[in-house]
C-alpha cells in the first residue's frame, strides 16, 4: 500500500525518523506541521561549496573538496579511551591527510578507491594539507556538504543534520502547495520573487545571489502583511463610533497637583482629550520611562470620561499594582468626587458581589482592577474608557474583551500604557494599530539614579555599602537571573542566594525572598511586605520588574547583570530613585567580553530609556523585543527592524496603497492575501468581519 502523500498539514509524527522523543523536541520549536518546518527558517548558512581542488584549500578556514581515499585507513591507540584513525584522500593536485579521534568507525565508511566529498577546518603544514574530524559524504550524495548548507535553531535531542534531511523530504513534496499571498503586480512592483522560489532557496540556496533574493522576498512578504493588518485593524477603527467626550475640565485634577504637569505631559493629556473629543473610539499608546508620570495622564482621562457621564475602567497586572494604582488616582482625583473601587481577586465573594453590583448600577466612576475586570459577571452601566497598565503583559484579546463590556453598539475608547522604551519604529511595529503618546521628560524634583559597574572582587565593599544603605533607613532590591539551583554557568539564584544572605551575610536584618514559582499569595505577601518597609532587603528575580512604587528604596544591585538586556536592566534599576533621596543601581559583572561591558556602561552612563532602547536594538536586534512582545501580533520569523527599515518603509508603503485600493481585500487577486491575514491575526478574531 503506498504512503499517503504529503501536504502542508502533514503531521511531522508521519514522517521517517520522527518517534515521540524527537516530535517534543520539534513541538518544543513549535514545530507540529509541515508548513510549520517549511516556515522554519535557517538563522545562518555555511559555505561548504566545493574547491576546485586540494591544492586551492585556504590555510586556517573551512572548507570542502571532493577526493578519492588512496589507502585503507589505520587505527591507533594512544591510551585507554583514545584512539586516532589517519588516511590520505588524493585528487590530480595533491593529497589531504584525515585525522579523526575516536571516530575508528570510519574506517567502515571510507573506502579505497571511492570518491568522497569532505568539509572541516584546513590546516597547512609547508605543502601538506590536513583536515581533522571533517564531515563527509559519499560524492553525489548532498545532504551536508556540497553547496551553501542552512544552520538551524536547535534544541535538545535535534541535530543540524536531521532537520536538514526531514527538510529534504518535504520541501519537494509540498513546495507547489504554497500559496503566493503576494499579487503578480505587487512582486512585480517590488522586484520580489515568488513564494516556491524563496522557500526552495531560504531552505536550498544555489546561489549566494538566490539566497538574498529568497531572503528580500520573504523579509518584505512579513512587514507588508504585519503592516496590512493593522493598517486595516486602524481604517476598521476609524469607522467605528464612541461617546464622544466634549467636556473636558482638567482644573480638578491638576488643582490637587503638588508640583506643575511637564510638557510631555500636557501634550500626552492634549493628545488623548482631541481623541476623545472625536465620535471614534481613541486607541492611543501612551509610552513613558519609569517615573515619567504616565498615572496623572490616565488620571485626566478618566476624569474627561466621569464629566460626560461615562465610567472608566483600569486594569493593572498585578494585586499590589491594582491597589497601589487605586490609592494614587484617589489622591489625584479626590476634589473631583470621582467614586473609585477596586476589584481583584483576592476578595471576598461577597466584597466581589457589592463592587460588581455597584458597577452594573452606575454607583461606580473608575474601578480599578487586575484580570478580574474580565470576569462574565462583571458588567457595566456605561463603560466609556478603558485603561491598561503595562499592556504587554494582558494581550490584544484581553483588552478587546475588557472593551466589549462597554455593551450597546457604542466601542470605549482606550488608552494602554508601557514603561518599557521602545524605539519609535519598533513601537510602530508592535503597536501599530495604536495612536502613539511619548512622555520624554522626567518630573521636577526626580533625582537621577547613580549607576556603577563592579566586578566581583567588590562584593565585600558592596555589602558594606547595603549597609550603610538600611542603617540610613533604606531599603535594598537584590535581582536574581535565576530562580532557583546554581546553575552550571554560576548564575545566582534568588532561592539559595537569599538564604545565603539571610543567614550568613545579614543576619541581622531583614531579608525577604520573591520569585516567579512561588504561589501568587505568598509572593504577594513578600512584596507588600517590602512595600510596608517590614522588610530591609528584597532577593528577587525579575518578577519586581514591574512592582510597587516603593519611594524608600534606594539601592538596586543586579547579579550577573550581563544576563539581561539593556531595557530590561533599566527597568530594573527604575524600581529605586522614586523617593527624594539620592538612589544607585550597582551592576556586577565579570564578563569581559569587550560588547557585553559596553553595553553595560552605557547603562551606566546615561539614565535616558529611550536612548538605551535604540542602543539595546542595534546591538541585539528585536526578536522577542525586552520579552515584551505585544501579545496577539505575529512574530518577524526574518525582519530586523534596524537593518531593515528601508525595507520596512517599502512594505509600509504598500501596505497603505494596498488598504486605500481595496479596503477589505475583496478583488480576486487579493484572496490569498486576505487568507493570510486573517490567519495572521487570528487572535483578534475574525479580522475582516
Amino acid at each position: 500500500m503506498p504512503e499517503p502523500a504529503i501536504t502542508l498539514h502533514t503531521p511531522l509524527t508521519k514522517f521517517r525518523g520522527v518517534g515521540p522523543t524527537r516530535a517534543a523536541a520539534l513541538a518544543k520549536l513549535g514545530l507540529h506541521t509541515t508548513a510549520d518546518l517549511l516556515a522554519y527558517f535557517p538563522r545562518d548558512y555555511e559555505d561548504r561549496t566545493l574547491r576546485e581542488s586540494i591544492a586551492v584549500l585556504p590555510p586556517d578556514a573551512p572548507a570542502a573538496v571532493s577526493a578519492l581515499i588512496a589507502e585503507p585507513l589505520r587505527t591507533s591507540y594512544l591510551r585507554p579511551g583514545m584512539d586516532v584513525t589517519k588516511g590520505r584522500a588524493v585528487d590530480h593536485t595533491g593529497q589531504l591527510e584525515l585525522t579523526f579521534f575516536n571516530q575508528s568507525y570510519v574506517r567502515r565508511d571510507l573506502h579505497p578507491g571511492q570518491a568522497y566529498v569532505f568539509y572541516g577546518q584546513v590546516t597547512v603544514h609547508g605543502t601538506r594539507r590536513q583536515m581533522t574530524n571533517p564531515l563527509f559524504e559519499p560524492e553525489g550524495k548532498w545532504v551536508q556538504i556540497g553547496g551553501i548548507v542552512p544552520v538551524y535553531p536547535l534544541t535538545a535531542g535535534l541535530s543540524q543534520n536531521f532537520l536538514r534531511t526531514l527538510l529534504r523530504t518535504a520541501l519537494p513534496a509540498c513546495l507547489s502547495q504554497i500559496e503566493d499571498p503576494l499579487p503578480p503586480a505587487l512582486r512585480a512592483e517590488h522586484q520580489l520573487v515568488g513564494a516556491q522560489e524563496a522557500y526552495r532557496a531560504i531552505h536550498c540556496p544555489p546561489t549566494w545571489q538566490d539566497l538574498q533574493a529568497a531572503r528580500r522576498r520573504l523579509m518584505f512578504e512579513e512587514l507588508f502583511c504585519l503592516n496590512l493588518g493593522l493598517t486595516y485593524l486602524r481604517t476598521r477603527r476609524e469607522c467605528e463610533s464612541a461617546l464622544p467626550f466634549p467636556n473636558q475640565d482638567l482644573s480638578a485634577l491638576t488643582g490637587s497637583l503638588p508640583f506643575q504637569l511637564t510638557q510631555a505631559q500636557r501634550r500626552a493629556i492634549d493628545e488623548a482629550a482631541a481623541d476623545l473629543r472625536k465620535p471614534t473610539p481613541m486607541s492611543r499608546l501612551l509610552q513613558g520611562d519609569v517615573g515619567s508620570g504616565k498615572t496623572v495622564v490616565a488620571a485626566a482621562c478618566a476624569l474627561f470620561a466621569y464629566q460626560n457621564g461615562c465610567q472608566a475602567a483600569f486594569m493593572a497586572p498585578t494585586e499590589l499594582l491594582a491597589h497601589q494604582h487605586q490609592a494614587t488616582l484617589e489622591t489625584l482625583l479626590r476634589q473631583a468626587g470621582l467614586r473609585i473601587a477596586l476589584l481583584i481577586g483576592s476578595m471576598t465573594p461577597a466584597q466581589k458581589r457589592q463592587a460588581t453590583a455597584a458597577l452594573a448600577a452606575g454607583e461606580i466612576d473608575l474601578v480599578v482592577g487586575t484580570h478580574a475586570l474580565l470576569s462574565e459577571g462583571v458588567q457595566f452601566a456605561r463603560l466609556g474608557l478603558v485603561i491598561t497598565d503595562e499592556q504587554h503583559r494582558f494581550g490584544v484579546g484581553q483588552r478587546a474583551a475588557l472593551a466589549a463590556k462597554s455593551g450597546g453598539t457604542l466601542h470605549p475608547h482606550v488608552l494602554v500604557m508601557s514603561a518599557t522604551p521602545i524605539p519609535r519604529t519598533l513601537a510602530l511595529m508592535l503597536y501599530g494599530d495604536l495612536d502613539l503618546s511619548l512622555l520624554n521628560e522626567l518630573p521636577p524634583g526626580r533625582t537621577p539614579v547613580e549607576t556603577y559597574l563592579i566586578h566581583e572582587n567588590k562584593r565585600p565593599r558592596l555589602y558594606n555599602f547595603v549597609r550603610k544603605q538600611v542603617a540610613l533607613g533604606r531599603q535594598v532590591y537584590i535581582v536574581c537571573p535565576a530562580v532557583s539551583q546554581e546553575d552550571p554557568d554560576g548564575l545566582k539564584a534568588a532561592e539559595q542566594y537569599g538564604h545565603t544572605l539571610q543567614t550568613e551575610v545579614f543576619p541581622d536584618l531583614r531579608v525577604g525572598i520573591v520569585h516567579g514559582k512561588q504561589r501568587s499569595k505568598e509572593k504577594q505577601a513578600v512584596m507588600a511586605a517590602f512595600a510596608a518597609g517590614d522588610l530591609d532587603v528584597l532577593v528577587s528575580t525579575t518578577v519586581i520588574e514591574v512592582g510597587v512604587d516603593v519611594p524608600n528604596a534606594s539601592l538596586m544591585v543586579i547579579e550577573n547583570a550581563d544576563r539581561f538586556g539593556l531595557s530590561q536592566l533599566h527597568q530594573l534599576r527604575g524600581r529605586v530613585g522614586r523617593g527624594t533621596h539620592q538612589s544607585y543601581c550597582v551592576l556586577l559583572s565579570d564578563n569581559e567580553n569587550p560588547q557585553t561591558r559596553q553595553r553595560l556602561k552605557t547603562l551606566a552612563a546615561t539614565t535616558d530609556g529611550f536612548a538605551l532602547a535604540e542602543a539595546d536594538l542595534k546591538q541585539r536586534g528585536p526578536g522577542d523585543f525586552f520579552g515584551t512582545r505585544q501579545t496577539g501580533l505575529p512574530q518577524l520569523r526574518l525582519a530586523t527592524l534596524e537593518g531593515d527599515l528601508t525595507l520596512l518603509q517599502e512594505a509600509q508603503t504598500a501596505a497603505r496603497q494596498t488598504i486605500q485600493a481595496d479596503t477589505t481585500l475583496t478583488h480576486p487577486d487579493h484572496q490569498a492575501l486576505r487568507r493570510r491575514i486573517s490567519a495572521l491575526f487570528q487572535e483578534k478574531g475574525e479580522i475582516f468581519n
